[in-house]
């Protein structure tokens, strides 16, 4: 099936919800309010003939600095494929705030366990009813969101577990570890004598 006859499908299932369709440069997708999203997905994981069943990826957006042009400060895009019927769509719902956030979709996809939380540890988008929502990739005590738009490039003060890791760096290199694998008490090459 034809990814916009998909998109037309979801629109007349879920009239109040669609807010926009789309195709750009070939790739159709459906812009969806977020309160019913698991609905709309398992709809579109569970209707015959559509049968989405391979959740390809999950990320988060933030359109800080084009709000004017109507979309809202945060987008989660759920990328889905039909291993099956060998069609596509992707789905992206709005979310204005990443704090009140969207509902997991771990129940229809365990796989989306982990992407939501490395979208909530970089976005700040909160995922309700995850099982286990928290930092993947970043320290426990970092603060802030790294890819927000309004993330500072440099903070006011070094993340406190870097002085740490520091220290224990100046530590272990009494035992002469190097990355690079030069045997203790050898100098690493200079940039002169490497090929």
């Amino acid at each position: 099936m034809e990814s916009m006859a998909i998109a037309d499908r979801l629109r007349a299932e879920f009239p109040d919800t669609i807010l926009h369709t789309y195709t750009h440069q070939g790739q159709t997708a459906v812009v969806v309010r977020p309160g019913r999203i698991v609905d709309i997905l398992r709809w579109l994981r569970e209707t015959d003939g559509i049968r989405m069943n391979h959740l390809r990826s999950l990320c988060g957006v933030d359109n800080a600095g084009r709000q004017e042009q109507g979309l809202s400060r945060f987008e989660v895009v759920y990328n889905l494929y039909s291993v099956s019927l060998r069609h596509e769509i992707r789905v992206r719902a709005a979310v204005d705030d990443g704090e009140a956030g969207i509902d997991s979709v771990v129940e229809l996809w365990s796989g989306a366990d982990w992407l939501e939380r490395e979208t909530y540890d970089l976005l700040g988008i909160r995922f309700n009813n995850h099982p286990d929502l928290r930092r993947v990739l970043l320290p426990d005590d970092w603060v802030g969101y790294p890819l927000r738009k309004d993330y500072p490039l440099r903070g006011a003060e070094e993340w406190s577990g870097m002085t740490e890791l520091l220290a224990k760096v100046k530590e272990l290199d009494q035992y002469g570890f190097d990355p690079q694998g030069h045997a203790p008490g050898q100098a690493a090459p200079s940039r002169e004598d490497s090929p």
